[in-house]
């Protein structure tokens, strides 16, 4: 598989190239020569197909009216978005409608949301990493900052409010920046790259894919899927520093992806792109130590599929795996207060290429980014058996691959 760019110059990263041509799962970022200006410019611009009606960005809308959603995308791929994604769900009905674009973010693919509802926070995913902050109160991008690595493909941001931590995937560093007041951002106070273990067969290198924050809020956990790694760091909050303080190692080649935490602290879920399985995590708050599980299944049928991210029900009763390649959505009961996870079945995720899912915050919805199909498809969720049921025709939007509904 050759290196590639697009007609912006933006580079293509090997995970963007299993996104649009579902490659092998093999390996590292495909080099590229980026336009990485721009930035600024954060107006509003209407897509010609949608329709006014969305909620103001961050307001206190009941639960019955509609509520914000953003999408990331890939500005510079072959038909892609403009842009953050800006729209309003319909919590009862699931109905997606479309309220504009926030332009001047240069490939936001992924996407997080502050504390306080006020500032979006976007990974600029482009062979010089960054990341962007946006006002939601205006949709008034607030400026960018260098990560000082390569392909930013994750943000999160720290529980506290004052920390944005982002992840590269093609230098496989973490990076750590302050957030001000006003919630925009400053430069960076700590870089880490992940040099050790060696990176597995068929790697070129570590490939940082997500850094988040364990729910007591004590340590953060950073998914490289190059090492086959999960690593656990303590953050100075007063510095904005990292230090390691544990490694968790999945079996070679299984290519961790993306980890996320049951509500009860003790135990999380973890997806294996490279090898399609999944394990339960345990987690110790004390040390910051994660314990890796036995592989699980998927339950994809596909000869070819890489999941791609849990999402777990507010009540811990279920958890959904995105399955990109089977199409699908995978539903598992959770069990033993977080320690088990039984696989119940599968649903067609009605599109291609689930890249993310998300719940709305009280679990009644769930949403899929499908980066082929560049659709997002909405599912009701059963609040007793879990079980998700498409609401309707998904929403159209280019090059999907981040839904974040509020």
């Amino acid at each position: 598989m050759g290196s590639g760019t697009d007609e912006s110059g933006g580079g293509w990263s090997r995970r963007r190239l299993v996104g649009v041509l579902g490659g092998a799962a093999a390996s590292a970022a495909l080099a590229g020569c980026a336009d990485d200006s721009g930035g600024t410019g954060g107006r509003a611009v209407p897509e010609a197909r949608e329709t006014a009606g969305t909620s103001a960005p961050g307001s206190s809308a009941s639960p019955s009216g509609p509520r914000p959603l953003y999408l990331g995308t890939y500005t510079s791929a072959e038909g892609g978005g403009r842009g953050i994604g800006v729209a309003s769900y319909d919590p009862v009905s699931g109905r997606i409608t479309g309220g504009g674009t926030i332009t001047g973010v240069p490939d936001p693919s992924y996407l997080a949301v502050h504390p306080d509802g006020g500032t979006l926070y976007a990974a600029n995913e482009r062979a010089r990493g960054a990341v962007t902050a946006v006002r939601l109160s205006d949709r008034t991008v607030l400026g960018s900052r260098a990560t000082g690595g390569t392909h930013t493909c994750h943000v999160s941001v720290h529980p506290g409010g004052r920390w944005l931590l982002s992840a590269d995937y093609g230098s496989g560093t973490v990076a750590v920046h302050p957030i001000d007041a006003s919630g925009a951002l400053g430069e960076r106070t700590d870089q880490v790259t992940h040099r050790r273990p060696a990176p597995g067969p068929g790697q070129q290198g570590p490939h940082a894919h997500q850094v988040v924050t364990a729910p007591d809020g004590g340590h953060v956990l950073a998914v490289d899927l190059g090492t086959d790694t999960v690593y656990s760091y303590r953050l100075d909050e007063r510095n904005g520093t990292l230090t390691e303080v544990a490694q968790a190692h999945t079996r070679a080649g299984a290519g961790p992806r993306h980890l996320t935490f049951h509500p009860g602290g003790r135990y999380a879920y973890l997806a294996n792109e490279a090898d399609d399985t999944v394990a339960v995590c345990g987690y110790d708050a004390a040390t910051g130590r994660l314990t890796i599980g036995a592989p699980q299944s998927t339950g994809a049928k596909a000869g070819t599929n890489y999941p791609a991210q849990f999402a777990v029900t507010p009540d811990g009763a279920h958890a959904f795996l995105a399955n990109r390649g089977d199409n699908t959505l995978a539903r598992y009961a959770v069990e033993a207060d977080g320690a088990r996870l039984r696989l119940l079945g599968t649903v067609p995720v009605a599109g291609d290429f689930p890249r993310q899912i998300a719940l709305s915050p009280d679990g009644g919805l769930l949403f899929a980014a499908n980066q082929r199909s560049g659709t997002v498809g909405v599912f009701r969720v059963d609040a007793a058996s879990g079980e998700p049921r498409l609401t309707g025709e998904p929403f159209a939007s280019p090059v999907a691959v981040c839904a974040v509904p509020l």
